[in-house]
């Protein structure tokens, strides 16, 4: 079983995971995210993607996950070695022995028996996932200021339509110079052979031994691969016991959730959209999103009960933090309302691009929204999931910090330039204004 009755995180971690390695985390092995109209793979959505062998995946589609970098590193995690593109978990075990990193979060939801096998398989071995996350391609109706344009057409046409976003100095990713065209090589019209090599993974063995894939986006629901997937499921009806999750931005028309609703009567759905702030707050940081909509269909999701779960997914800013503890209110009210096991939330915190960091505000601001979230915690959680208590308390210990852990060095007057000239230009492009919409951040934001 993954984790034991009443034991907690830490108790499991030292149980399954530190009798193997230091460093040993079940997503190396049985998890994986790939972005099939690039070509690219990780194992989690913290370490860089790297490239899938383009011809050797047409002989062998296990290839889109078993890359050589991948078996690189599971040889390293079985060594007690730590991987360098996992740094992101060993920033914040590294803040404590007692301070629980996403790898326990992505090693507990396997049995026991499969992260045995995982730890005594040679490394140089194929392995079959038990759990997927790949997007289709990056067709996407929002531009939020954190994305870019390799997950967001609508990003790529704000590229090409006003050119680049300039005098960004530590924007060392490049992430609003170009239409990062490497990230959808193929049209809708090409034949993708990415593409090609999932579904004859899929139709082959993958759906007997998968047991969640999960779409994401850009905006999964505007792709037609994933109605086709939902098609194969009709048509093959009781074939595969793999679940499905949807990353879904919700911003549609109650139709489109509709489509969708009827296409999980033939599978087991879970729904993750991502919020992290409420009403104009919300809608500045993810543009082209109508708050009132989303909640709508949030809710609207909730009352069909044809969900197995709704996942909140909250990317930590800079900006989010003021409108942050009306959000968990609002999903804390939800539980009560709909049962404390209906929806929940994860907090992750936003690394690239750096100047949108939390770290970016000055500390008593920092303090101040770290405090907000401890009173959220005395005062709902009894509403939350020991997992969600563990992502709150996690931020606050982040906002707390003084020292800032990024690989890169985190250069404050770069990330005071950078924050100012990117949301000037965001202003200017999007028809926003940053200090009408945040007036707690305005005497700091006009004198950066």
């Amino acid at each position: 079983m993954p984790k034991r009755p009443n034991e907690t995180d830490l108790e499991y971690k030292r149980r399954v995971i530190d009798i193997k390695s230091e460093s040993f985390c079940g997503a190396k092995w049985y998890n994986a995210t790939i972005w099939l109209g690039s070509g690219q793979t990780t194992s989690c959505h913290h370490p860089l993607p790297h490239q899938i062998d383009f011809p050797g995946v047409l002989d062998n589609p296990k290839l889109i996950h078993n890359t050589p970098q991948k078996k690189e590193q599971r040889r390293q995690m079985q060594a007690g070695e730590r991987p360098a593109g996992c740094e992101y978990c060993w920033k914040i075990e590294d803040m404590g022995t007692d301070k629980i990193s996403d790898r326990v979060d992505k090693t507990r939801i396997y049995t026991d028996e499969e992260l045995d096998e995982a730890y005594n398989t040679p490394w140089t071995q194929d392995v079959n996932l038990r759990t997927l996350e790949i997007a289709f391609d990056r067709t996407c109706q929002l531009a939020c200021s954190y994305c870019n344009p390799a997950f967001s057409s609508s990003w790529v046409r704000d590229i090409k339509q006003r050119g680049s976003y300039t005098n960004l100095v530590s924007d060392g990713r490049n992430h609003f110079t170009h239409t990062h065209d490497s990230s959808q090589l193929y049209t809708i019209h090409d034949n993708n052979p990415y593409i090609e090599a999932f579904f004859k993974w899929w139709e082959s063995d993958l759906h007997k031994t998968l047991r969640e894939l999960r779409i994401t986006g850009g905006e999964p629901l505007m792709s037609g691969y994933t109605w086709q997937l939902f098609d194969w499921f009709k048509a093959n009806r009781g074939q595969s016991k793999t679940r499905i999750a949807i990353n879904s931005n919700l911003a549609f028309e109650q139709d489109k959730i509709d489509r969708l609703l009827e296409a999980a009567e033939d599978v087991e759905l879970d729904l993750y959209t991502s919020c992290e702030a409420t009403y104009d707050h919300a809608e500045y940081i993810r543009d082209g999103l109508d708050y009132t909509q989303w909640l709508d269909n949030v809710r609207y999701l909730l009352d069909s009960k044809k969900l197995r779960g709704l996942h909140v997914m909250c990317t930590v800013n800079a900006l989010c933090l003021i409108s942050l503890p009306y959000l968990l209110k609002q999903i804390a009210r939800l539980k009560q309302e709909y049962g404390k096991d209906s929806i929940n939330f994860t907090l992750n915190i936003l690394r690239f691009p750096s100047f949108q960091s939390p770290l970016v505000l000055d500390k008593e601001f920092r303090q101040a929204q770290a405090n907000r979230l401890g009173i959220f915690k005395t005062n709902y959680g009894d509403r939350l999931h020991e997992f969600e208590i563990n992502h709150i308390e996690r931020l606050i210990d982040y906002l707390e910090l003084v020292d800032r852990p990024h690989s890169e060095t985190f250069e404050m007057p770069k990330l005071i330039n950078d924050f100012k000239q990117f949301y000037s230009q965001y202003d200017d492009r999007r028809g926003k204004n940053f200090t009408e919409t945040f007036p707690e951040l305005e005497e700091w934001y006009k004198e950066l």
